[in-house]
């Protein structure tokens, strides 16, 4: 019986451990090249949007109509939007951004060396509990179809990955440590595979299975507030709208077939 969970959480586990990867290539990195970073979040954006609105959503439909054949299209509805105000309730109380300013402070005085550790270990915290949902969104959608749980934990592990550098970065600058950088990486990940077991506890101690369909709506609305609320901002940030757009574009073009080819 349990068996059954040990994808979802390892796939949630992988996708948490992508901020590791931000760690060390914070590294080797060359802090005026951020084009492929700027790519890689547009490209990750349009493919959880698609999905949100494709496959997700008709999931929950799926999942809800043999149990609420007259209010199943209003649950799901509710749904999306329990996700949104969640992903906006956790933005609200713990923002996801510090002042940039913490990060490029002269590095010859110790207590702007302080600054600027603090500014990663804030970075850290913000990240781990951002991550949360999304290990509850990977687990659930994997417990469903394991094949659009893959896109979703690669989707969610590419954004992963600048998540990483921006905590590994500034902890790096401050103690001159890649260890205790890539530690600090690695703690504001594991957050998301915490987030996965909570989802197990939920679907197999509380949780009706009638009720995963809500729940998935609610994922969608999570992940298409974390894209249009950091993943384009972020792509923007580290290059221009063009590459933006070209890599929402490239994600959903990419997308689109390939789960074309996996239903049929």
């Amino acid at each position: 019986m349990l068996k059954q969970y040990y994808i979802p959480l390892l796939l949630s586990f992988l996708a948490g451990l992508a901020t590791v990867i931000g760690g060390f290539v914070t590294f080797i990195i060359k802090k005026d090249d951020f084009r492929a970073l700027s790519l890689g979040l547009g490209f990750s954006a349009g493919v959880m949007i698609f999905l949100s609105f494709t496959d997700l959503l008709n999931n929950a439909l799926k999942l809800l109509e043999p149990h609420y054949p007259n209010t199943y299209t209003w649950l799901v509805y509710v749904g999306f939007i329990v996700g949104v105000v969640v992903a906006f309730s956790i933005d609200y109380f713990i923002p996801d951004h510090v002042d940039e300013s913490e990060f490029t402070k002269n590095k010859e005085n110790v207590s702007e060396h302080r600054g600027v550790k603090r500014a990663g270990l804030i970075t850290a915290i913000a990240i781990a509990i951002h991550n949360f949902p999304e290990g509850l969104a990977t687990f659930f959608v994997t417990t469903q179809d394991v094949t659009l749980g893959l896109t979703v934990a690669i989707a969610i592990g590419l954004h992963n990955i600048p998540e990483g550098i921006a905590v590994a970065l500034p902890i790096y600058n401050a103690t001159g440590k890649k260890r205790t950088a890539i530690l600090y990486a690695f703690l504001s990940g594991i957050a998301e595979p915490i987030g996965a077991v909570l989802g197990f506890c939920l679907i197999h101690i509380f949780l009706p299975q009638m009720l995963v369909g809500f729940l998935l709506a609610s994922v969608a609305g999570i992940m298409v507030y974390i894209s249009f609320d950091t993943l384009l901002p972020l792509s923007h940030k580290y290059g221009d709208w063009h590459l933006s757009i070209i890599g929402v574009m490239s994600g959903i073009v990419f997308i689109w077939p390939t789960l074309l080819l996996i239903n049929h």
